[in-house]
């Protein structure tokens, strides 16, 4: 997402690059650019002239410090008027009631269902809260069914009436077992509809007059662009929805949605989906997401995610390992398992500053673990606990039993034991000693 915008915003700073001080001149040929750019990525025209009016109000009141070039003042004023766009800051669920309910609102394919079962088990797995799933959809029996997979794969209880059809009794029935059987939050996930249509908005309406949710959200596919800001705003019109969900922003989205929404519906954007997975879910922080459109990366988010699947005693039984010069296959493919739940591979490489760019043509496939994983698989155990043993014959064996050649066993193994020095160098140095690797730009 975003990698054509932040490609065309980086290259109308560059008009400003060699010029010794901002004018209105080279201002407006630049704004002009950045209209362009964000007019391309499907972002509202209003919303667009705005920023850039406002942008250029900015940039033409401000003095340039010699220490600071024109085109460096000009991205930090077009990164904080973004941030802005989209909100300023995260905005946080308010669960109040007991149980606290949350209402799925939006058209049919948006990810709704999808979505239910993501904030439940991100409520279940980092916010410590009991959620129970409920199955509104009444037209459709796979939407029942998908909700009932969902709440399998995570572990979370879905109440659903395959007899009843009034989804406003399902939903108060719902709330009833909650507080029955101590369940703190209710997700509520509703029918859509392929369009808008008198109907649905009456259903819907009636459910939420009847259950007074906490919280009311709006799920949208960032892929419909302009559609997304538009539906958006006949929803909001009849609802009143707290917040917007932004699903498949792993797509191949322009932005639009994301950049525009905000400011047309006046409501904050509280969740992103990032993928496939039951954890690829974000809140959405619109200082984080300006940084990454302006490609200066994400190392906030990557560290959050990194420190989620820290393990602190691991981390000190492995340190001790490294010391000892212990470090095995075991170890070395633990570490792989816990890379892999962080997330989408080229995701994370682009939350680094720099990196999104280097990587905007290169393809990163979440499978490039696979051959790594059969080769140490293959492994016996006691391979895998004491490499040394690892001769020729056994290596045949390997790339036989792992479906990969012994050149790629080779490869493996001496880049290993190339990791394993390293590792072991940078755990036995200090800081400041002859020992310790000085890097130097």
């Amino acid at each position: 997402m975003f990698e054509n915008l932040s490609e065309r915003l980086d290259r109308s700073f560059k008009l400003l690059k060699g010029e010794g001080k901002i004018t209105e001149i080279n201002v407006a040929e630049t704004l002009k650019d950045v209209r362009k750019a964000l007019l391309d990525a499907d972002v509202n025209y209003k919303v667009a002239k705005s920023f850039t009016d406002t942008v250029k109000a900015k940039a033409l009141g401000q003095n340039v410090l010699t220490s600071v070039k024109p085109s460096q003042l000009m991205v930090k004023i077009v990164h904080d008027e973004l941030a802005e766009l989209m909100g300023g800051k995260a905005t946080e669920l308010e669960l109040k009631g007991n149980p606290a309910i949350i209402l799925m609102s939006g058209l049919q394919g948006s990810g709704k269902t999808t979505f239910s079962g993501k904030l439940a088990n991100l409520l279940k797995t980092k916010k410590n809260k009991k959620p129970l799933l409920t199955a509104c959809d009444v037209y459709r029996p796979a939407a029942i069914e998908q909700l009932r997979v969902v709440g399998e794969q995570i572990g979370v209880p879905v109440y659903m009436e395959l007899e009843n059809k009034n989804p406003v009794e399902i939903a108060m029935n719902a709330i009833r077992e909650a507080r029955a059987k101590g369940y703190d939050v209710v997700i509520v996930d509703t029918a859509g509809r392929l369009a808008i249509d008198e109907q649905m908005m009456k259903e819907i309406a009636a459910i939420k007059s009847a259950i007074q949710p906490d919280e009311t959200l709006f799920v949208v596919d960032a892929m419909t662009g302009q559609d997304a800001v538009n539906t958006a705003k006949e929803f909001n019109e009849r609802l009143d929805f707290n917040g917007v969900v932004l699903t498949k922003l792993d797509g191949d989205t322009r932005g639009g949605a994301a950049l525009s929404i905000r400011t047309v519906v006046d409501k904050p954007i509280k969740f992103v989906g990032t993928g496939e997975k039951m954890d690829a879910l974000d809140i959405f922080h619109p200082e984080r997401m300006a940084d990454r459109i302006l490609g200066m990366g994400d190392i906030v988010s990557l560290v959050e995610r990194a420190q989620e699947q820290y393990d602190e005693e691991e981390a000190k039984r492995l340190q001790k390992k490294i010391a000892k010069n212990q470090f095995d296959f075991n170890d070395f493919i633990a570490q792989i398992q816990q890379i892999k739940k962080m997330g989408n591979l080229k995701e994370l490489a682009s939350m680094i500053p720099g990196v999104g760019k280097a990587l905007k043509d290169v393809d990163i496939d979440d499978n490039a673990f696979k051959s790594i994983e059969a080769i140490i698989y293959s492994m016996t155990p006691a391979e895998r606990t004491n490499p040394a043993i690892l001769n020729g014959s056994r290596r045949q064996r390997i790339a036989k039993g792992s479906g990969t050649t012994i050149q790629e066993v080779n490869k493996l193994i001496k880049q290993f034991d190339e990791t394993r020095k390293m590792m072991r160098m940078l755990t036995a140095a200090k800081p400041g000693s002859k020992k310790f690797p000085s890097f130097r730009r």
